[in-house]
């Protein structure tokens, strides 16, 4: 048997090859791995031994060459094959043993050169694991150090490996080029630095965590992670207490985190199911936490918490007054944590860089059924044209605060959504009602339990589309709602405006909506 080994990984190769070699298996290598073989005593051939063709090119062509492919791709079966061989004195390779240059761990490094990237783009490698995968029947090919002791177990007791054990090594084989391949085409496409959504579009993700089900326990799911160093996000957060995420809190999590990103100042999101169950802004980032409480104490129970700020011993003694499922900060004091550390089951989540945002490249997706619906993500907040106010009656500066406070949240609520707040703190919210009317008054019935009508009376909504009808204004004004932001672009406008005008309520147009399904 003949084995080529050539890999930039050498974790566990010297054993490999050593063990590969005790049995009687012949090695041809390349580079700096035949170095490394040869420096640990064991018999390694050359590869421009078996071409009879020096590496040129500054080692970018070596194993590309006849001697090499045909004794990858020839079929032992079929008789042709072997007489070519014969005929050409091609000597077979029946065992590939290659991983490929660092291309991921290139790109990740910081302040890359375009120069640096492209010239750890490998090119033999991938053609000798394609070529040993097509022919697995024939060929055991290796791309994972992983399954180096699966291997040599095999030949060392039964001198083959099995036809199932070879079908699953040229199955990885595939999946691991393919996935190589999709993160350069990745890599150009967010070098072009552009918007366009591909013809053809190629993704690679690494599964960075089996979970123990998906969205209910009969599913199966895993936590996979982009390549690339995106901060700010749970694939990169730090879990410094509590058991595993599960599939929900990671999707709950992530919605927190997108609406948190739209504040710079301190400010709390409390999430719920992917939808905001309160949040709060403040000068301090207790008295955030605070606010966001207040606005639904029950629904916060056993629901998400994010901050943009350090969560301190004054805040972790407010949050720890209530069971939290995950708490998530750029950092903790070192009191903060021993306080929230007190309860077994809280998950903490150091997020660094948790304000970062995706790069503007990022696109958003949709499984359906047969498909995929990839979009750009929802970045901007209002139209180029900006925010125009329609109503004879214009908001109050405090108004204008809080129309965007409202406005930011009611863009990461689950369409129909209504948002009502007031002095920096959501007072309702109507999430992922089938009708906008629906969700209004639902907004309206949840301030006014949690806050009373005196308080909800001053307070400002915003909708994340659209008003088909006045009907919704009309319910405003009966709960004293003063100030309404929406994005227009009904054929019914002008009944809305003047529904508005009637009620005294200054109303501002965004000319952009935000539908969230």
């Amino acid at each position: 048997m003949r084995a080529l080994i050539s890999v930039s990984n050498k974790e566990g190769i010297i054993t490999f090859a050593k063990r590969l070699s005790d049995i009687g298996v012949e090695i041809i290598s390349t580079g700096g791995t035949a170095k490394s073989i040869s420096d640990a005593g064991i018999p390694v051939i050359g590869i421009s031994d078996v071409t009879g063709f020096p590496e040129c090119l500054d080692g970018r062509v070596k194993t590309l060459h006849p001697k090499i492919h045909g004794g990858l791709l020839a079929v032992r079966d079929n008789q042709n094959h072997m007489n070519q061989i014969r005929d050409l004195e091609i000597e077979l390779i029946d065992i590939v043993v290659v991983n490929l240059y660092p291309f991921k761990e290139t790109i990740l490094k910081d302040q890359v050169t375009r120069e640096t990237a492209i010239e750890n783009i490998d090119i033999g490698g991938p053609t000798m694991l394609r070529s040993a995968a097509k022919n697995y029947q024939d060929v055991i090919v290796v791309v994972d150090p992983c399954d180096y002791i699966l291997i040599a177990e095999q030949l060392e007791s039964q001198g083959y490996v099995s036809e199932e054990t070879k079908f699953y090594l040229a199955s990885k084989v595939f999946e691991h080029t393919a996935a190589y391949d999709a993160l350069i085409a990745e890599y150009f496409r967010s070098e072009r630095n552009d918007n366009q959504l591909p013809k053809s579009l190629t993704l690679t993700y690494e599964k960075v965590q089996e979970m123990r089900y998906g969205e209910n326990p009969h599913q199966q799911a895993a936590f996979y992670t982009e390549i690339k160093n995106i901060k700010g996000y749970l694939n990169s957060a730090t879990q410094l207490h509590g058991k595993e995420l599960s599939f929900n809190n990671i999707n709950d999590t992530n919605g927190a985190l997108e609406l948190l990103k739209e504040f710079d100042e301190p400010t709390i999101v409390a999430c719920k199911h992917a939808n905001p169950c309160g949040v709060g802004s403040d000068d301090s980032i207790v008295q955030a936490y605070k606010k966001a409480y207040q606005s639904d104490p029950i629904s916060i129970f056993g629901g998400i918490v994010v901050a943009n700020r350090e969560i301190d011993e004054i805040a972790a003694e407010e949050i720890n007054k209530t069971f939290i499922e995950i708490i998530a900060a750029p950092s903790f004091s070192v009191k903060a944590l021993d306080i929230l550390k007190s309860k077994k089951n809280i998950r903490i989540m150091k997020v660094e860089d948790i304000s970062n945002k995706q790069p503007k490249t990022a696109i958003d997706l949709k499984k359906v059924g047969g498909g995929l619906l990839v979009q750009t993500i929802d970045f901007a907040l209002f139209s180029e044209d900006g925010v125009k106010n329609v109503t004879k009656r214009k908001p109050s500066d405090q108004e204008m605060k809080d129309l965007i406070f409202a406005w930011k949240i009611v863009k990461h609520t689950k369409s129909n959504g209504i948002t009502i707040a007031k002095n920096g703190q959501t007072i309702g919210n109507g999430p992922g009602q089938v009708s906008r009317i629906w969700a209004c008054k639902q907004a309206i019935e949840h301030g006014i339990e949690y806050f009373g009508v005196e308080f909800v009376k001053g307070s400002v909504l915003a909708s994340d589309a659209f008003f088909p009808f006045p009907d919704s204004i009309e319910e405003a004004a009966r709960a004293g709602i003063t100030a309404i932001i929406q994005p227009g672009g009904s054929i019914k406008d002008g009944e809305v405006i003047r529904a508005c005008d009637d009620a005294g309520i200054a109303m501002l147009l965004t000319g952009m909506r935000h539908f969230k399904h």
